[in-house]
């Protein structure tokens, strides 16, 4: 199996990487660095690409493409997270026509102003959201959907484990005093997925043949509550931190007034409703095998 891989330098990407390394696939990785980890990339072969800026010159000749590149912020720049996500995924099916498109998308793109109570796949894209970056993973599914013509789309949520970039680097730079501000209180559900089980899938993608559409929620086995979550990823840093919970009610005045603040429209209507995902399309049509939440030691 000959595989490419974006944002090969990233967290799920590089987990991608060396899961299909690890599977015997001849890999190349592509990422905006001029140069890679080799470690990170299980030995793959690196080459740097920014794919908002333009297509491939050169692409090699692959069976798959696993699209992981994303601009994954909920802050930046709106500019900026769509060039990376819409226009940078248009480059990328620019440059293998043909190819089987495994794209990694995002749990938010379902309704964020309403509870996502074991939603199924079908039930997103939505018509509004709170920022560029579900609006353009949204975006950048449909085009997947529309030009490719063998294309998957994978949706995981609350991405976590060792190596992680994204999700518990954010928790920490939230922590003030020992304590961790949270939307919420804490008891509302939510889906995680762990890398590996993404990585996974990604795999599983790649090869599989199910029937269109083909889009999928990726996630653990089962749900966990806000505060059992937190204080896992908390703990896995070695961080003596404590969630401090405060009523959503509070917080959505200041939100309203600083759109792109830390505690943001976005950050409450991750934290303070139920965020559940239901995997069922994906354990029977792709052989996905769930495994429970957990977090690596500290």
């Amino acid at each position: 199996m000959r595989l490419a891989v974006t944002g090969a330098t990233g967290f799920v990407g590089g987990a991608v990487c060396r899961a299909a390394v690890a599977a015997g696939w001849q890999v190349t990785a592509f990422g905006r660095r001029a140069t890679a980890d080799a470690g990170r990339l299980a030995g793959a072969a690196y080459r740097s690409w920014d794919i908002g800026a333009a297509k491939l010159a050169d692409p090699p000749a692959v069976d798959a493409v696993v699209h992981c590149a994303a601009s994954a912020t909920d802050t930046g720049v709106a500019r900026e997270v769509w060039r990376t996500n819409l226009l940078g995924t248009h480059h990328v099916l620019a440059s293998f026509p043909g190819r089987r498109i495994v794209h990694v998308s995002s749990g938010s793109v379902y309704d964020p102003f309403r509870p996502t109570v074991c939603a199924k796949e079908h039930e997103a894209p939505v018509e509004r959201y709170l920022n560029a970056y579900a609006a353009a993973k949204a975006a950048a599914e449909q085009l997947v959907l529309a030009v490719a013509r063998d294309a998957v789309v994978l949706r995981p949520h609350a991405v976590y484990g060792a190596g992680d970039t994204t999700l518990l680097p954010r928790l920490l730079e939230n922590v003030r005093f020992g304590r961790l501000p949270v939307p919420g209180t804490g008891k509302v559900l939510v889906s995680m997925t762990h890398v590996d089980s993404l990585a996974r899938a990604c795999l599983l993608a790649a090869t599989a043949e199910p029937a269109w559409p083909s889009v999928f929620n990726i996630a653990d086995r089962a749900p966990v509550t806000v505060d059992w979550a937190l204080r896992g990823l908390l703990a896995s840093a070695g961080v003596p931190v404590r969630p401090a919970y405060v009523p959503a009610w509070l917080l959505s005045p200041p939100a309203r007034a600083f759109p792109r603040g830390r505690l943001n429209r976005y950050v409450i209507s991750q934290f303070a409703v139920e965020r559940t995902l239901d995997t069922t399309a994906a354990i029977e049509r792709l052989g996905f095998e769930p495994a429970p939440t957990a977090f690596p030691p500290p």
